[in-house]
């Protein structure tokens, strides 16, 4: 397997902002830059990738790694292809990353990312790894995908996306990855409104749109009746309030109705979520007689379809308007317990007797406490849907000090033209 030159054996030499250095592009790094090695020291640098040659100014120096910006390239990859955003490149929006790599080659190297991560983090070995990675799902949409377009508000008040620093914004006039009809609400919006720091635009499968607003205080701002949506605020408690239309969107997901409440998580590439659900399913592996728990559930889209083949399916959330979708979502399914609370909170209380579980936690990852409950289960099978490989590596490490094997990777590419690593992972109990 790929690995990259740890940090700890960099040379101590340091480089001057500004210095020119001519850089081999070795390897794609977590995070969406590449990394080259210059003197011992590997160099960080976006919009290229592994293969390519080129001179780099060096933009900062922390001493065992470097970063640095291209300034002239020497040879390029034949996997380089033109951007279709005008936004994408340096000093523009860092929602993208990629946009400069052939479609095919970002799936190739987010498999790469993966399972350096592993490697170096987890700390799984070659065999275990090439054993269970299988090939990775493609999106079926490499453009116009998001069901969602969140924009953020700066200090200075305007909206827009994250540039590199992750600080300042870029005002958006086209987004190439969002669903058309989101762009068409975005132009019809006026963005005005002092007390916002974020606004999200989102439809439904049906069509129906809204617009998220995100407050700094709990005062709601004066919206007009005629904007073509249903609008909602997020308070500073995290708490929804409507203001018009509709307090939720509906997305059909394999032939299922889901609710989804403004707040609740959900993700936003509709169109690649039923290879999410089919690989999660086929990991599971589920028999009539099993019990599954489906933890950091949201509004219960695993569970739904789990309980069409599990004896019984327990859900968990924390977040009360999820929990609320959850129940929406699964009433005509009676084997499903839909319970509200943490984690760590919850798994001590069970009673039943559980053969598998999903975890779908946020990129963060599982807490150690979240770890230690969940493997005194002494469960068969763990699915754990990641949104970061860093986290995975992370809690794989845990659980297989536990007594789990890491029998299964599935990559499922769920943000096209970014670093982003989506990935079902099967973690089976060594002793059975």
């Amino acid at each position: 397997m790929k690995r990259q030159q740890s940090p700890r054996r960099a040379g101590k030499s340091k480089l001057k902002r500004g210095e020119t250095v001519k850089l081999y592009i070795k390897d794609m790094a977590h995070g969406g830059r590449a990394v080259g090695m210059y003197q011992r020291k590997p160099i960080f640098v976006p919009y290229v990738i592994p293969g390519e040659r080129l001179i780099a100014r060096i933009t900062e120096d922390k001493g065992n790694v470097a970063f640095a910006e291209g300034e002239r390239l020497l040879e390029a990859s034949a996997d380089r292809v033109y951007p279709v955003c005008p936004h994408f490149g340096a000093g523009g929006c860092w929602g993208c990353q990629w946009q400069h790599i052939d479609y095919d080659a970002q799936l190739l190297l987010k498999q790469d990312v993966l399972a350096d991560q592993l490697s170096r983090l987890g700390k799984f070995d070659d065999k275990t790894l090439l054993n269970a990675l299988l090939p990775p799902i493609p999106a079926p949409l490499p453009y116009g995908y998001s069901y969602q377009f969140t924009l953020e508000r700066d200090d200075e008040g305007v909206f827009g996306l994250f540039r590199m620093d992750g600080r300042t914004v870029e005002p958006i006039a086209e987004c190439h990855i969002v669903h058309p009809d989101i762009l068409a609400l975005y132009e019809q919006v006026e963005l005005d409104y002092p007390n916002i720091k974020r606004i999200r635009f989102q439809i439904g499968t049906d069509g129906a749109a809204a617009v998220l607003l995100w407050l700094e205080d709990e005062e709601a701002p004066e919206i007009t009746a005629d904007m073509p949506a249903s609008v909602n605020v997020i308070l500073p408690d995290n708490e929804p309030m409507n203001l018009i239309g509709d307090a939720h969107n509906n997305y059909d997901v394999l032939g299922r109705r889901f609710r989804v409440t403004a707040g609740s998580a959900f993700r936003a590439n509709i169109s690649q979520l039923e290879n999410l659900v089919g690989a999660v399913l086929a990991a599971l592996d589920i028999q009539p007689d099993d019990a599954i728990l489906d933890l950091y559930a949201g509004v219960g889209l695993f569970s739904a379809f789990a309980a069409q083949e599990a004896a019984l399916v327990t859900l968990v959330e924390s977040y009360p308007p999820a929990v609320t979708d959850a129940e929406a979502n699964t009433q005509d399914l009676d084997n499903v317990d839909v319970i509200e609370g943490g984690v760590e909170t919850i798994l001590p209380l069970l009673e039943e007797q559980y053969t598998a579980a999903i975890v779908d936690p946020a990129a963060h990852g599982l807490s150690r406490e979240a770890v230690e409950e969940l493997t005194a289960l002494s469960l068969q099978r763990i699915v754990y849907v990641s949104s970061d490989p860093a986290t995975l590596a992370r809690d794989g490490r845990l659980l297989a000090r536990h007594g789990y094997h890491l029998a299964q990777l599935q990559l499922i590419d769920m943000a096209p033209q970014t670093y982003y690593v989506d990935t079902v992972a099967l973690f089976v109990q060594t002793n059975r």
